[in-house]
């Protein structure tokens, strides 16, 4: 369709780029050159026969879209950065995030961004890395997480109307863009699995205090206790820094109350760990003498050939939806805001 010459020819000073563009391809076809232009973003507004039409020329072209030059235009750096903070107690909890990171760079990668990875210590004040990372500047859009209620950085950004976008919820009335897992869901179904079980005391292992994290899987556990028509003892009830090591004393002390739990909602892999080794040490066979239900979004349960029930979540899926969501915001800042929910899969290791 295109003659394309095999080599670059010098005139003066200036070199002869033979790369097809959106004018040669828009004259070939007849069509307008915005017409191309959308039609190659799958743009609404054109008919689906001239969409196939206009990608299939594009590709016999060779035709490769210029986001150097995009970016020079729109004022962009092509750069996304996620602020994540690193579990610097335990370093293998931070396994868990690589799905996510994976995701979140590959879907960067597609679009023609960079992703960058703000990491931060569990200590260090949000707010001020936040406010850290915006003066330092070149980034187009932000990826925050580990949201707390009401979050203050929500307002923050859009005051000043900085794309981003959250990994989860708030509980804020204001509309912004977030992606999350459907935690309060996730610990509804693992505590009434337990129950069913014959469990009537059964733990809660919760993470950080203050995050939204921690409060929609509470809510989803007093749902389901109640709905069973059992108190809440606060004594089943976890919620600090749980390193493996900290999860192996925590169910110990557990274990050994004078009416101690037979299930355990827990909170991840390291939390598993940990009570395994708890439930081991005390002589316990979990399947049979206690249950677990596990957040699992490393898949680690299906090789500890113990009978349990896990949760889990696609990262991968999680975090290419969080670099898609940014960008619409970056590049249609009028578009809708994404505001998806991921469900949890429920997972049977063994037998419970």
């Amino acid at each position: 369709m295109f003659e394309r010459p095999n080599d670059e020819r010098l005139t003066g000073d200036m070199a002869f780029n033979s790369r097809p563009n959106l004018r040669q391809i828009a004259t070939e076809l007849g069509l307008s050159v915005t017409t191309v232009s959308r039609a190659l973003k799958d743009g609404p507004e054109v008919h689906p026969d001239t969409i196939q039409r206009v990608k299939a020329a594009a590709n016999a072209a060779g035709y490769v879209p210029n986001l150097h030059g995009r970016a020079l235009r729109m004022g962009l750096t092509r750069t996304l950065t996620a602020i994540l903070p690193m579990e610097t107690r335990d370093y293998l909890s931070d396994i868990a995030k690589l799905p996510l990171i994976e995701g979140m760079t590959l879907a960067a990668r597609e679009r023609g961004f960079n992703l960058s990875v703000f990491s931060t210590t569990p200590e260090e004040d949000p707010q001020e890395n936040l406010s850290t990372l915006i003066h330092t500047g070149g980034t187009d859009g932000i990826i925050i997480t580990r949201m707390v209620s009401e979050d203050p950085r929500i307002p923050f950004l859009l005051e000043r109307k900085i794309p981003f976008i959250a990994f989860g919820r708030s509980g804020s009335a204001l509309d912004y863009s977030f992606v999350d897992v459907n935690n309060e869901g996730i610990a509804f179904e693992a505590t009434r699995m337990l129950v069913a079980r014959g469990c009537r005391r059964v733990a809660l292992q919760l993470l950080a205090r203050d995050d939204q994290y921690s409060a929609a899987r509470m809510t989803g556990y007093t749902k389901a206790t109640e709905e069973a028509g059992l108190p809440i003892d606060l004594q089943l009830i976890g919620q600090e820094d749980f390193t493996m090591e900290a999860s192996e004393g925590w169910i110990s002390r557990l274990l050994d109350l004078p009416d101690p739990p037979t299930g355990l909602v827990c909170a991840n892999e390291l939390g598993l760990l940990g009570a395994l080794s708890a439930t081991r040490r005390k002589g316990l066979v979990v399947g049979r003498d206690f249950h677990i239900v596990v957040r699992d979004s490393t898949h680690i349960c299906r090789y500890l050939s113990v009978p349990l029930a896990a949760h889990t979540v696609d990262m991968v899926v999680v975090g290419r939806s969080l670099v898609e969501g940014l960008i619409q915001q970056i590049t249609e800042p009028e578009a809708p805001r994404m505001q998806h929910v991921v469900e949890g899969k429920v997972e049977i290791i063994a037998s419970l």
